[in-house]
């Protein structure tokens, strides 16, 4: 078998379902698997993998077991040459394994593969790739430097400011909503270290693939829709586990001092505030009118009941929708797109595209009953049932 596809999943059962049908198109010409882990979800997300996905194989811990011990506990039944970590916020394009797998087995010392992602915006993801955090990269962070300096390598190695988010090259680290590898590796290196949580176990992994003497890779010419953060509500218990998870890093992979010890518990603090604040979900109002991408006039009507406000319907030839798209920048919209009649890689490459402030984007995946989208990195998505 040529890859295993690792999912954990924790309390997002629409993302989940998103996910999983985005990597069964993404498989379909592949010798492939995918595997579910379920960290003791209450949202009925098992419930939903078992009545709508039965044949995929699905692991249910009883209890909420993290980010490392979960994905460690689905790569030991993976059968596949490669394994690839995905979060189930994410929705992979049809072409994105197969361009991948490409890549990596012309690669002659393969540590680990990410790839673009994007969130539910358009907007790039920095974290996409990035450098080693060590004292001095850290503080290049916490304090801004490397967007005042992006140019210099003193100040831009945190996100790897080296390489442009449309090139491909080699970086140190990668981020654990996409990390691509031979299992044999992940095996080699022992997995995730189950001693973290979460946060600082992607890095972790990356660090010690380059210990181990492998290159680790960015590869720009697949993009992936990340949501960001459903799994995680940004609260006080986030600032401590993110504090917990650099405390982590540090003890683990560099030499203590007293300066280091106290820049970093100032700098974890502040950083991990920053992020919490941002997470706080912000009042926004409703789009004037929502544009709906699709060949089924009749589901604009449900649509219109279920936002109560009139949907706009659009039948366009695919080759011309990106184009007709950006009629609407500027415009306090709502593209809605229908994966029955839009792909999932023309789905990210519309919202790529596009990013515009004013303009949100929603999901109507295949065989569903929602819309599902997400209007900041910052906030919960959004999850719209149709009636």
């Amino acid at each position: 078998m040529q890859l295993s596809v690792i999912i954990l999943n924790y309390n997002v059962r629409y993302f989940l379902e998103q996910c999983v049908l985005s990597v069964q198109e993404a498989i379909a010409g592949i010798d492939a698997e995918i595997i579910v882990i379920d960290n003791n979800s209450s949202d009925e997300s098992v419930l939903m993998m078992k009545d709508r996905f039965p044949d995929i194989k699905l692991i249910e811990n009883k209890e909420n077991f993290g980010f490392p011990k979960g994905n460690n506990i689905g790569v030991r039944q993976a059968k596949g040459k490669y394994v690839c970590i995905l979060n189930p916020d994410t929705v992979v394009a049809e072409d994105t394994f197969l361009r991948i797998l490409a890549f990596a087995e012309r690669q002659n010392n393969l540590g680990i593969i990410g790839c673009k992602l994007i969130d539910g915006t358009g907007e790039f993801l920095p974290e996409s790739k990035r450098g080693i955090p060590t004292p001095w990269v850290a503080f290049t962070k916490i304090f801004g430097l490397y967007k005042v300096f992006p140019k210099t390598k003193l100040f831009n190695q945190y996100y790897a400011q080296h390489l442009g988010e449309n090139q491909t090259g080699k970086v140190e680290i990668l981020v654990g909503a996409f990390m691509f590898l031979e299992k044999s590796l992940y095996e080699n290196l022992k997995g995730f270290d189950e001693n973290c949580f979460m946060y600082a176990d992607d890095i972790d992994l990356s660090y010690r693939a380059l210990q181990f003497k492998k290159d680790n890779y960015y590869f720009h010419e697949t993009t992936v829709l990340h949501y960001k953060g459903e799994s995680t509500i940004k609260d006080e218990k986030y600032m401590m586990r993110f504090k917990e998870a650099m405390d982590f890093f540090y003890k683990k992979h560099f030499r203590k001092s007293l300066f280091f010890t106290f820049f970093i518990q100032i700098g974890t603090w502040f950083f991990s505030f920053v992020k919490m604040f941002q997470g706080k979900t912000k009042i926004k109002s409703d789009p004037e009118s929502y544009i709906f991408y699709s060949l089924k006039e009749d589901l604009s009507q449900k649509l219109a009941l279920t936002l109560k406000n009139k949907v706009r319907f659009l039948e366009i030839p695919k080759e011309k929708m990106v184009n007709s798209c950006l009629i609407f920048k500027g415009k306090k919209v709502e593209i809605i797109l229908d994966n029955q009649y839009i792909s999932f890689k023309k789905c990210i490459e519309i919202i790529e595209t596009i990013k515009d402030k004013s303009i949100t984007f929603k999901i109507l995946p295949k065989n569903t009953h929602f819309i599902i989208g997400s209007n900041s990195r910052n906030d919960r998505g959004q999850i719209v049932k149709i009636e």
